[in-house]
Order: C-alpha cells, then sequence, then structure tokens
C-alpha cells in the first residue's frame, strides 16, 4: 500500500498532520498525586484569592519556533497520545523569578547568578518577604513554589518556618497548576509584540521588567479565579497534562 493510499485513508477518516501540542511529562506516580491533590481541592473557591504564586523562568533572545506534526482529530488536540512532552533545559538568556496574589503583582526579580538554595533564599529575604508583610493582615495568605531542589532546601524550609510563612503542599510535573505560567507566556508574547525587539540580554531584562508592571490586575483575576476549572480539568483527565 502506498503512503498516498495511506494518507487518503487518513483523510477519510477524519485525520489530519497537525502541530502536537508541547507538555511537560508527567509520570505514572505523579500523575496519581496531581489526581489527589486537586480532588482535595476541588471544593475551594475564595481560598485561591488568598494564594501567592511563584515560580523562575528563563527567556532567551531568539526561539526556535519549528513545530512537530501528529496524526489526530480535530477534537484530539490534548488527547495523552497526541502531545509532545517538553522537559526543561538550560539555554542563554535572562532568568527571572517573580510572584503575584490575586490581582497584585508582586515583585519581579533578575537574577544574574545560578539560581541555588542560597540564592533563592536571598530573593525570598529580599523582595519576597517585604512584599508578604506588606499585605492585608486580615487574611492568612499562602506561599506556593514547585518541588525545585533549591525550594525544598532545608534552609528554605527552616527560614519559612522562622518567619510563619505557610506553604501551598504542591503536586510535582503541574505548570498546568499553576496560572503564573501564563503570565511568562504574556510576558514573552508583549516582549516578542514590540516594534523593536530586544537584541541583548540587557534590553530583554528591560523589556521584561517594564511588561511586568504594566500587566492589567484583571488579567491576573481572571488567572486566578480559572483555578476551579484547572483543578476540575486535572480530575477529569485523571492527572494527565490539561489544555492549561
Amino acid at each position: 500500500m502506498s503512503a498516498a493510499t495511506i494518507r487518503r485513508n487518513l483523510y477519510e477518516l477524519g485525520y489530519h498532520g497537525r502541530a502536537g501540542v508541547r507538555k511537560p511529562f508527567v509520570s505514572e506516580v505523579n500523575r496519581g498525586k496531581r489526581h489527589v491533590w486537586c480532588r482535595e481541592r476541588r471544593n475551594w473557591s475564595e481560598e485561591w484569592n488568598n494564594i501567592i504564586w511563584s515560580d523562575e523562568s528563563r527567556f532567551v533572545l531568539f526561539q526556535n519556533d519549528a513545530h512537530h506534526w501528529v496524526w489526530r482529530k480535530p477534537h484530539e488536540k490534548y488527547d495523552v497520545e497526541c502531545l509532545l512532552p517538553t522537559v526543561k533545559q538550560g539555554s542563554p538568556g535572562v532568568m527571572v523569578w517573580g510572584c503575584f496574589l490575586n490581582n497584585t503583582p508582586g515583585p519581579f526579580v533578575i537574577i544574574e547568578e545560578t539560581v541555588n538554595a542560597r540564592k533563592y533564599l536571598e530573593i525570598l529575604e529580599n523582595h519576597f518577604l517585604p512584599f508578604y508583610e506588606s499585605l492585608d493582615g486580615e487574611n492568612v495568605h499562602v506561599f506556593q513554589d514547585d518541588n525545585a531542589t533549591v525550594h525544598r532546601a532545608k534552609i528554605v524550609v527552616d527560614w519559612k518556618a522562622d518567619n510563619l510563612i505557610g506553604a501551598l503542599p504542591w503536586p510535582a510535573q503541574s505548570p498546568d497548576l499553576n496560572p503564573i505560567e501564563h503570565v511568562w507566556n504574556y510576558l514573552e508574547k508583549r516582549v516578542r509584540g514590540r516594534s523593536s525587539t530586544p537584541k541583548s540580554k540587557a534590553e530583554l531584562a528591560l523589556a521584561l521588567q517594564e511588561e511586568w508592571v504594566a500587566m492589567d490586575p484583571q488579567y491576573l483575576e481572571n488567572l486566578v479565579s480559572s483555578m476551579p476549572r484547572r483543578v476540575d480539568a486535572v480530575i477529569q483527565s485523571k492527572g494527565h497534562p490539561t489544555r492549561y
């Protein structure tokens, strides 16, 4: 049977070659933990407004936007078999750390050195803590960071305890549950959409800082309000990656 015949039959069955959606790989163990985590919080609503979302991200000057293709039907875009698993990797560019609470942007830090436990602790002490202490004391705010080794180092865990900072337990391999991931995408698009795109790391860092400050608070609030839908999506997928 020729390739043309196979292709024609696939078309007739509704399959077409489409760019595969990239999603982080989720192990079976972590799939189960994600599912349990979401089931435990499926009835949360206002609680999400008191979470301080945080993460690091790397932005590069030039990107490879090449697509990889998969054969699928239109409704199978986010099916596990049609996703392209991704893993984090280093590349030249600008590393940043940021956080936000509901509709309030927090500090945005350009990181010049390698992020180890002591560097992360320095960011928390010099940038996060002043922001945390400035928040409305009527609500109990809970800090979210993921399970990166530097985030779970003993000196960091002890520092949080000493400063009475509550931490949100976090399921591994769950960027789709952290709304700040969409903030990174937003900043990326805003910077790439400028009439004059950055040509150096210094220009890129400045552009990112400007876009962070100019970010619409309503955009952040909308991201937080999506949390019940994110949780439900993970439950429905039984812990697999979701469209978020």
